[in-house]
């Protein structure tokens, strides 16, 4: 049964299916959208449109942008011999949000997952190593530290190491604040393999 008429039910539905987004969020969502003035709720419905219409992938590092090449590949101030390759858009933000890194980024827009059939072919590996062939020093692969990230990792290593490009990983281990009781036991190796002098 609705509660409410068509249009906000047809609103709290679309906002529903947005990731994170549950029913009682999508009706706040919605409620807090209908209450703002015409122009606020149009400027919202524009941008998102003219989002979808003109976010495309960067030709080099295949992350999302709205011209030719994002800002880090276009930014004649970043070290373009390393490449640090990321899952997704979001991990790149994370990375940038640090401010400490100067390289730049190749976006794989997902991992290899033989359990969900998405293979080698099925994410930008292809683009990563066509950019090698150019003068590249280091791969530093940041992918995440999940089953899946771990495959793709490896995967990618076996797959640079015969060009002679150095290749790393990203350090993974206890998070600040945690308790070493609680946390899993590969993440207490990996901390353990890379601890460095202090």
């Amino acid at each position: 049964m609705d509660y409410f008429s068509g249009y906000i039910s047809a609103l709290v539905e679309q906002l529903s299916h947005l990731p994170g987004i549950g029913p009682k969020t999508a009706q706040r969502l919605a409620f807090y959208i209908i209450s703002q003035p015409a122009e606020k709720a149009e400027r919202l419905a524009s941008s998102i449109l003219d989002a979808r219409r003109n976010v495309r992938y960067c030709k080099n590092c295949c992350t999302l942008t709205d011209e030719e090449l994002c800002p880090v590949c276009s930014n004649p101030k970043r070290d373009k011999k390393t490449i640090m390759v990321v899952e997704t858009p979001r991990d790149q933000a994370a990375y940038e949000k640090t401010g400490k890194y100067g390289g730049v980024y190749h976006v794989l827009h997902g991992a290899i997952s033989p359990m969900l059939g998405i293979g080698p072919d099925d994410i930008r590996l292809k683009e990563l190593m066509a950019r090698l062939s150019g003068d590249v020093d280091e791969v530093i692969i940041a992918t995440n530290s999940s089953l899946e990230g771990e495959t793709t990792a490896m995967y990618i290593s076996r797959l640079i190491k015969p060009t002679g490009i150095r290749v790393t990983r990203i350090a993974s281990g206890v998070p600040v604040g945690g308790d070493l009781e609680n946390i899993d036991e590969v993440t207490l190796l990996r901390a353990l393999e890379g601890r460095r002098q202090l």
